[in-house]
């Protein structure tokens, strides 16, 4: 695997960020030294030094780690529903599918769409669901729609990016605390971007 990396071409400044217009938005704030990635990062592919063309169309293959226990994201094909194909940083090293993602550009929203290679499906944000699994990030979606929607931000001094769901507008943590089955599920439940909202995209 490869770290991915970023010019700062491909970079907008994130005071250019607006909150989603639909219902009451949160108050999300971006740290200084963190900005939204822009159409521009289609110009220069996220596994930079991969031999990707530079107009290249296809989705680029990426393993999710997260920065606050060093696992990698995997999907929970074979969870019972109602959490079927949850996210989770559970697993030590990437070794297949289960931590695969394919990360789908969009350029009229210029936002990502995450197809997990486990299951074919798409990531979406459970703004339903209730209790401890509200918010939770779940590969089970056949199409795109505004719950598979992710504006990525990067951060070059430190080198890793965080989520932003463009559903609730909430930025993606990693569940460090929970036990049980939702341990290190993904969720899109914070309003800043702190530890538990950094990660590290490897090229797969």
């Amino acid at each position: 695997m490869t770290p991915v990396l970023l010019s700062l071409a491909a970079l907008l400044a994130a005071s250019a960020w607006t909150a989603p217009t639909a219902g009451a938005a949160p108050s999300v704030t971006v740290p200084s030294g963190w900005e939204k990635v822009d159409a521009d990062a289609r110009k220069a592919p996220l596994a930079a030094g991969d031999g990707v063309s530079a107009q290249a169309e296809e989705p680029e293959l990426l393993a999710v780690q997260s920065l606050v226990n060093d696992r990698f994201v995997a999907t929970e094909k074979s969870y019972p529903a109602p959490n079927t194909g949850v996210l989770r940083a559970r697993s030590d090293a990437y070794s297949g599918s289960w931590e695969g993602f394919a990360f789908e550009w969009d350029e009229a929203t210029a936002t990502y769409a995450l197809k997990s290679l486990a299951n074919n499906r798409y990531v979406a944000v459970e703004k339903n669901y209730t209790g401890n699994a509200q918010n939770v990030l779940r590969a089970r979606s056949t199409s795109v729609g505004g719950w598979e929607r992710f504006a990525l931000y990067y951060n070059e001094t430190e080198d890793r990016y965080a989520f932003q769901s463009t559903l609730n507008g909430l930025f993606v943590t990693m569940e460090n605390s929970y036990t049980g089955s939702l341990q290190y599920a993904l969720r899109a439940r914070s309003t800043d971007i702190g530890g538990w909202e950094q990660f590290a995209l490897w090229g797969i």
